[in-house]
């Protein structure tokens, strides 16, 4: 994934820094996924991806939503904060005191960075992920759904496609009946999981416009 307007080193002051990890953690929901290579996950047949459509189109209609998130590292590692997301492509991740980390993507770019230091990575949103997590309408091809398993209280869907999540796969995990979005996995090339879980969530909610402001003076300054 390729980035502009990098800052050099990345490093956090003794705090330790986004890695890519943490940056896909942000991007999709779903609790305890394997660590099984995208290659090994076997074609969904047509009847899969059309569950797994229908719940993306009822995803999708959601046009805001905020609420509370508890993300666990491959390592064990666990923080916590809030999160906001506004369709199309807007999104906010605020991790909780003493983490200084924020998320913020407004329709054109993704940042990842430290409010204390004002240091940024960004990213063009249309590289990543969040494109298609935070579309207007969620088209889920056939080639793109891994599997569906369906259980009383929770549908699994996992997504993989090297255009679109490199060498990484999302789990998403749905409430059976309710079809609401419950938890994500993301599963990096290394099969080490960044797992995030949320609870609290109110749904269309209005949002002031600052939410999802990036601090593009703080991006200029560090360039000049």
């Amino acid at each position: 994934m390729k980035k502009t307007n990098v800052r050099p080193s990345a490093q956090l002051s003794g705090r330790r820094t986004m890695t890519r990890r943490d940056f896909f953690g942000a991007c999709a929901i779903a609790a305890v996924a394997t660590a099984i290579p995208l290659e090994a996950f076997a074609q969904a047949s047509a009847s899969t991806s059309g569950l797994a459509q229908q719940i993306a189109d009822h995803f999708s209609a959601t046009k805001t939503m905020q609420g509370e998130f508890v993300q666990f590292g491959p390592r064990g590692e666990q923080t916590s904060g809030r999160f906001f997301i506004e369709r199309p492509g807007k999104l906010r991740f605020n991790y909780d005191d003493p983490s200084p980390m924020r998320v913020i993507a407004d329709g054109n770019n993704v940042v990842v960075g430290n409010v204390q230091l004002k240091t940024w990575d960004i990213y063009p949103l249309s590289k990543t992920p969040l494109t298609l997590l935070l579309a207007s309408k969620i088209d889920l091809s056939a080639d793109m759904v891994r599997s569906v398993k369906t259980e009383p209280d929770l549908t699994t869907i996992v997504l993989g496609s090297r255009t679109i999540f490199g060498d990484s796969t999302i789990t998403m995990m749905f409430d059976s009946k309710t079809y609401d979005l419950r938890q994500w996995t993301v599963t990096d090339n290394q099969g080490k999981d960044t797992s995030v879980i949320i609870n609290n969530v109110k749904s269309n909610t209005a949002f002031d416009e600052s939410v999802f402001r990036i601090p593009y003076n703080d991006l200029n300054a560090r360039k000049r």
